[in-house]
């Protein structure tokens, strides 16, 4: 691809499109020429606030817009399945927000769907992207603190979220874990790869999605992890990576951290700290300045976000599902990913 601009749709216009498109409008090499909603007039809306020069009142029209480099999908997780796929079929490149799908069959399908279209395609996994992240995984993987025993990791919000909202709604795909949970989750997996094996508990709502909950998992080699997430208490939101010879602490916000705090055995401890011109939301930017880079290098997928390990990551959160007895409407159990893990 040329070295011009990258011509971005943004499909949905809710709050995180919103936040995304008011990061690449910030881009001097990103531009927005499209935005989509089952609704007219809020593409509209949508498009007037952020200077869209096309509104499209159906997921379609945009899959079908020939001037579009890549789609931004930013759905609930519930739709990414059939938002994602329509525009892959319609040969377009993708960035699809988190949790990827609502299970491991339909993420593999889009993959599938993907690599028979040679189009790009990458989950929005912008803790991936963040340099401060991208640091602290380097300094694991070159043995700062030496093996890797321990992984800790929550996400909690406060709420109270009424029945109605869409973190209590099945139909959406509910409750803490996916929306929340993938964070932990994700983090622990960038750093160990899939777990051999996966223990779960969690509080359940009188709609059957989970309130908030707790995974232990663990690998062949003898490392754990232990994973938090909740939609009826607010929690640090904090990580730590205890090694052999030491430990990382991440203090709150650990998918977008300004600092993080090294401790080795011996050792005074060393902060590493985020660029000041990054601001919390920064990693958006590097994750769309990823597409880019990688459409115009002509890769399918980015090696920061590769789809084997967001497949990895949607089956853990399936084996979480199946022991805790979370099931979205239309998994019927035949149709159901195979809740048996893959070992990294």
């Amino acid at each position: 691809m040329a070295e011009r601009s990258v011509r971005w749709g943004i499909l949905a216009t809710g709050g995180i499109a919103a936040t995304f498109t008011a990061d690449l409008v910030d881009l001097p090499d990103a531009e927005v020429v499209a935005v989509a909603s089952r609704s007219q007039d809020s593409a509209d809306a949508f498009a007037e606030r952020f200077g869209i020069p096309r509104a499209y009142g159906d997921w379609d029209a945009l899959a079908q817009d020939g001037d579009i480099d890549v789609v931004y999908v930013a759905t609930p997780h519930s739709a990414h399945r059939a938002a994602a796929g329509l525009c892959l079929e319609a040969g377009r490149n993708v960035l699809c927000e988190k949790a990827f799908t609502l299970n491991a069959r339909e993420a593999g399908e889009l993959v599938a769907l993907a690599k028979a279209r040679g189009s790009f395609l990458m989950e929005a996994m912008w803790m991936y992207c963040n340099p401060l992240v991208r640091r602290l995984k380097a300094l694991v993987d070159d043995g700062a603190i030496g093996e890797v025993r321990h992984v800790q990791a929550d996400f909690g919000l406060a709420g109270p979220f009424p029945p109605a909202h869409r973190l209590r709604d099945p139909a959406q795909g509910g409750g803490a874990l996916l929306d929340l949970g993938v964070y932990p989750v994700s983090f622990a997996q960038l750093l160990l790869g899939e777990p051999s094996d996966v223990a779960a508990r969690a509080t359940l709502s009188a709609e059957g999605v989970d309130l908030q909950t707790g995974a232990l998992l663990s690998w062949d080699g003898g490392a754990m992890a232990s994973v938090h997430c909740s939609i009826v208490g607010g929690t640090a939101t904090a990580a730590s990576v205890t090694g052999s010879q030491g430990r990382i602490d991440v203090p709150y916000g650990f998918f977008f951290p300004d600092r993080f705090v090294l401790h080795r055995d011996g050792r005074d401890p060393e902060e590493f700290a985020a660029d000041p011109a990054d601001g919390p939301r920064a990693s958006l930017r590097h994750e769309a300045a990823e597409v880019m880079r990688a459409l115009r290098a002509g890769e399918t997928e980015s090696p920061l976000v590769p789809l084997d390990g967001t497949l990895a990551v949607m089956r853990t959160l399936d084996a979480i599902r199946d022991r805790v007895g979370v099931r979205y409407p239309g998994e019927a159990p035949e149709a159901d990913p195979a809740r048996e893990l893959t070992p990294a």
